[in-house]
């Protein structure tokens, strides 16, 4: 199986977090519409009390495994058209 997608969708996600990091990103706009567990933070806490390591790994980690997904979809998909 290829990983094309992953490994794009995993450099999407340390690419945010680096543009957050930098601080290029001064109001997390960014960070917030495209991190999924920021997401959930923010509807269980508040933001500030996490630590942004922690928010920082779970983005890349996160956006990895959305790319994971769709390249089982896109393997699947494949393997179908091949029967």
């Amino acid at each position: 199986m290829r990983y094309y997608v992953t490994f794009a969708c995993t450099l999407f996600g340390l690419a945010l977090v680096l543009f957050n990091a930098s601080g290029y990103d001064p109001h997390n706009i960014f960070l917030f519409m495209l991190s999924v567990p920021v997401w959930f933070v923010e509807l269980f806490t508040d933001i500030h009390r996490v630590s942004a390591v922690a928010i920082y790994a779970l983005t890349v980690a996160s956006w990895a495994v959305i790319g994971y997904l769709c390249d089982r979809v896109i393997a699947r998909d494949r393997a179908a058209r091949q029967k």
